[in-house]
Formats: structure tokens, sequence, C-alpha cells
């Protein structure tokens, strides 16, 4: 059984009220999905080019 997400440690609300997904939970996870996460540890490696390519532009910014 999943375990379920806590808020402010798996998630938190921004300022639009979208969830985003922390840093701990993508390395709980495992691995990139691809979808170019905010708190990705994984340098989008999942995610296609040129996005990948922009988003690791924009991460070392």
């Amino acid at each position: 059984m999943k375990q379920q997400l806590i808020e402010g440690k798996d998630y938190y609300y921004n300022e639009d009220g979208y969830i985003v997904l922390t840093e701990k939970y993508h390395l709980e996870r495992g691995y990139c999905c691809g979808n170019g996460c905010k708190h990705c540890p994984y340098d989008y490696e999942n995610s296609p080019e040129p996005k990948r390519k922009e988003l690791c532009q924009k991460k070392k910014s």
C-alpha cells in the first residue's frame, strides 16, 4: 500500500493553487517522470528535447 503524501514534506501548493511535488518526493519515487517537474533531482532525464535543455538552463539560473 502506498504511503499518504504529507503536505510540506512531499508537496506544497504554489501561488496559483497547484500542487508542487518536492525533491524528497521525487527521490523516494526513484525516477524522472519526464513532465518537467520544478524540483526534479534527475536533471529531467526523461523529458524530450528541446524541453529538457530549456528546463536544465532554467534550473541553473
